[in-house]
């Protein structure tokens, strides 16, 4: 028997040609599209990344907490979108992602904690909203510090008003005696009075004014990866900061690691 016959090759057909390589090519620039294209839609309305560079939110976040933050959550802009799919409004006491009103509009992480319409005050460190006093188990002041609004806030209007020079965003300066009533600050529209956890040691709504309802970005979900980093380490955003701070990390990863912090769930 013919031994062509028997492997059932043709004996008239043409070899097979190897795949041009433009086409190659082209396979590996379309799945590489794809990819970019996923990427930037995850990153755009779904998760995105953050790291925790300063200690403002302390006990509740730590500096070197990497989280990821829901971007698919905070609805409340009257979109079409949102009867159907799964936002909600924000609600106080939500930590929330949001770019800096100011400078050149960094990410930040704080509490929401005044919502469009509330009345807010700060009397001897605790906050009273619409003139109820705010049960906040979240709060944290440390001994033997003392912001200029730590104890109370707003500042009373007048020729005398206490406005810290050198803390408060220039533009807020004189911006929030607009929105003082009978000692109350009063949060307009679209607006959201945010905090740090650390009282002591933040810098917030009170010391630069509101986040629009736009800036915000969304709600942190779970932590997950934490490393034990000093804060102006990992405050460095420069080039030659962030390339020596991941070298040492790497090198120091079994040891630096929060291990007891991993996919820890942020309230």
């Amino acid at each position: 028997m013919d031994k062509d016959a028997i492997t059932g090759k043709n004996p008239l057909a043409a070899p097979a040609e190897a795949a041009p390589r433009h086409s190659v090519f082209l396979e590996y620039a379309e799945s590489l599209l794809v990819t970019v294209i996923l990427a930037l839609f995850f990153t755009t309305f779904i998760l995105q990344a953050y790291r925790i560079p300063t200690p403002s939110m302390e006990p509740t976040l730590l500096v070197g907490d990497h989280l990821l933050v829901n971007k698919f959550i905070f609805g409340g802009r009257g979109d079409w979108f949102e009867r159907v799919l799964p936002y909600r409004p924000i609600h106080r006491g939500d930590i929330i992602v949001f770019k800096f009103p100011f400078a050149d509009h960094t990410n930040y992480v704080k509490r929401a904690i005044g919502l469009p319409g509330d009345r807010l005050r700060i009397v001897d460190q605790l906050v009273y909203i619409n003139g109820k006093l705010l049960s906040e188990p979240y709060a944290y002041h440390p001994e033997g510090n003392s912001e200029p609004y730590g104890d109370n806030f707003p500042p009373a209007p007048g020729r005398n008003a206490y406005v810290p020079y050198g803390m408060v965003q220039n533009e807020w300066r004189s911006e929030m005696f607009r929105y003082i009533r009978d000692g109350d600050l009063i949060v307009p529209p679209h607006k959201y009075f945010a905090m740090g956890d650390n009282r002591e040691r933040s810098w917030d709504s009170r010391y630069w004014g509101f986040v629009d309802e736009d800036a915000i970005m969304g709600r942190p979900m779970f932590i997950y990866w934490s490393v034990n980093s000093a804060g102006d380490e990992a405050a460095d955003q420069t080039l030659s900061g962030g390339a020596a701070s991941f070298v040492d990390v790497l090198v120091h990863f079994p040891t630096r690691t929060r291990w007891s912090r991993m996919f820890h769930l942020v309230h």
